[in-house]
Order: structure tokens, then C-alpha cells, then sequence
């Protein structure tokens, strides 16, 4: 229990809800604008997920896929302003949970959003922080420690569903090769060539989503070492592939000091400490008229 609500600055708290909120509403109009399109889909492919249908959730309509969209943008802006932080988050929960039952109820299930919801749903129990406040908070510590746990069953489990579906042949299988064909980049094509090297990729896969609970005990000074692999690999992953991770990249940065990255406050102390101007030159005094005294 200690572990699980190890106490964090409420600075911490803060700094991430924001970043939290401003992607919610960046994900509306850069990664997932074409869920707007359900609004005119035929209501006979909506397939709601199981959690739909046990809440009865209404079919997407014209009128419930734009009142989503303009609400959510709406109040996740308000939101990261760190105002009303219970009655914003929750309604940018609710909000954002419908709108992922309208994008995935159609076909594909992302995996990628498990963590970003987790932290939408927590954020909220938290209460009032304010940026740079350095009293500790034990509700935040829990909040962001599921939220790690969240980011973690995302690798874990998807090791588990490659080899509940694929079996234990899948590192060996051309998972790989048949993505790169679909929606390689230059990069990938440099490497598909080298022979062995996506086979060995898939093994390092595998063990590296399987391996991934261990970030939880390890040391601090290499905790850190883990998170940077973590944005490496989907790095790479998108170098190669083009598939971006961003909800989840943006859930995992509840492993982070954020409340140690302060923009405001270092632009401001850069243009405090911008140098004056160099002070002009005394002007010289001006030459005697008058006889000299030697004279």
C-alpha cells in the first residue's frame, strides 16, 4: 500500500493534468478527427464494445458525435488550466470514454489509449494543484501510479495476446515484413534487407514487452534509462512503420519529474536575466580656451 500511494509534489500533479488535457483536445483534430465521420455512418455497423452494451450508450447520431467533439475541446481546454478540477475532469472523462466508444465500436480496437484513459479517470480524484507547489499528496501518488501500472499491462498484454493468438511461433513469423510492405518507410526498407534482423526484432519485442513490469523495481538512477528505451522504441516504431503511440507516450509521462519543467517560469527568468545595455561612454571634457599657465 505504501508503494502504491508513494506520495508526489502536487507541482507533479499539475504539470501533468495539463499535459493530459491539451492533448485530449489535440487528439480531436490531429489523431483521431475521423471518428467525426461516424456521425453519418449508417447506425447498422455500429457494434458497440461490450462496455457500450452494458451501458446502454445511445447509437452515434449527427447530433451526439458533434456535441461530443465541441464539448470535449471545450472543457479539456478549461480543464488544463487546473480550474474545478473535479467537475472539469470528470465531465472530460465521460466525454472522452464516449468518444473512444464511437471510434472503436466500428472495427479495430486500439490498444494505445488503455493508460491516457486511466488517466483521465484519475486525475480527477486528486483535487486543486497548483505548478511548482512542492507539498506532498499521497491521492496523486496513487494517480499517477496506476497510471503507470496502466502504461505497463499495455506492453504486457500485448505480449500476452501475441502469443495467446499467435502462438509461440510469432517471433518467428513475418509480422514484421508483412508491415513494412503495408506501410514501411525508407528506413524500414534499408532494414528488412539485412537478413535475420526482423526475426531477431520480433524476439527483442517479445521480451522487452514481457520484461516491462520490471521498470516497478529497479533503482530510481536507472528507472529513468527504462522510460527513455520505452520512447525509443516507439520512436523507432514510427520511423519504420508510421504507427504513433501518442495517447500512450503521453500516459507514460506520468513516470516523469514534469514538475521540474517549468516553460513560464524559464522564459520569464531568461528575460530577467537579459543583459542590459553597456552604459555610453562619458563624454570628454572639453579643452581649455585660456592662456596656458606656463605662459
Amino acid at each position: 500500500m505504501r508503494w502504491l500511494f508513494a506520495p508526489v509534489p502536487r507541482g507533479r500533479i499539475a504539470a501533468f493534468r495539463t499535459v493530459v488535457y491539451l492533448f485530449a483536445a489535440l487528439d480531436l483534430v490531429v489523431f483521431t478527427p475521423w471518428v467525426r465521420s461516424h456521425a453519418n455512418t449508417p447506425g447498422s455497423l455500429y457494434q458497440p464494445l461490450l462496455v457500450g452494451r452494458l451501458l446502454h450508450l445511445p447509437t452515434p447520431t449527427p447530433l451526439i458525435v458533434h456535441a461530443v467533439f465541441w464539448a470535449l475541446i471545450v472543457l479539456s481546454l478549461a480543464a488544463a488550466t487546473g480550474r474545478a478540477p473535479r467537475l472539469l475532469g470528470w465531465a472530460v472523462f465521460v466525454l472522452y470514454f464516449e468518444w473512444m466508444i464511437i471510434a472503436m465500436s466500428y472495427g479495430k480496437v486500439d490498444h494505445d489509449r488503455v493508460g491516457f484513459l486511466v488517466a483521465l479517470a484519475v486525475l480527477p480524484t486528486v483535487g486543486r494543484c497548483r505548478f511548482g507547489d512542492k507539498t506532498l499528496t499521497s491521492a496523486g501518488g496513487w494517480a499517477l501510479r496506476v497510471t503507470q501500472i496502466a502504461v505497463v499491462c499495455t506492453y504486457f498484454l500485448a505480449a500476452w495476446a501475441k502469443l495467446r493468438f499467435g502462438g509461440a511461433d510469432w517471433p518467428l513469423s513475418a509480422v514484421l515484413a508483412q508491415a513494412i510492405i503495408r506501410r514501411g518507410t525508407w528506413l524500414a526498407d534499408q532494414i528488412a534487407v539485412v537478413p535475420g534482423l526482423l526475426i531477431v526484432a520480433q524476439f527483442g519485442i517479445i521480451a522487452f514487452e514481457l520484461l516491462s513490469p520490471l521498470i516497478f523495481v529497479v533503482p530510481q538512477r536507472w528507472r529513468w534509462a527504462a522510460v527513455a528505451f520505452f520512447y525509443s522504441f516507439h520512436l523507432m516504431t514510427f520511423a519504420t512503420i508510421t504507427i504513433s503511440f501518442a495517447p500512450h507516450l503521453v500516459a507514460m509521462t506520468s513516470f516523469l519529474a514534469l514538475e521540474k519543467v517549468r516553460p513560464i517560469e524559464w522564459a520569464r527568468r531568461r528575460l530577467g536575466r537579459a543583459p542590459a545595455p553597456p552604459p555610453s561612454p562619458p563624454s570628454p571634457a572639453p579643452a581649455p580656451t585660456g592662456p596656458s599657465p606656463a605662459a
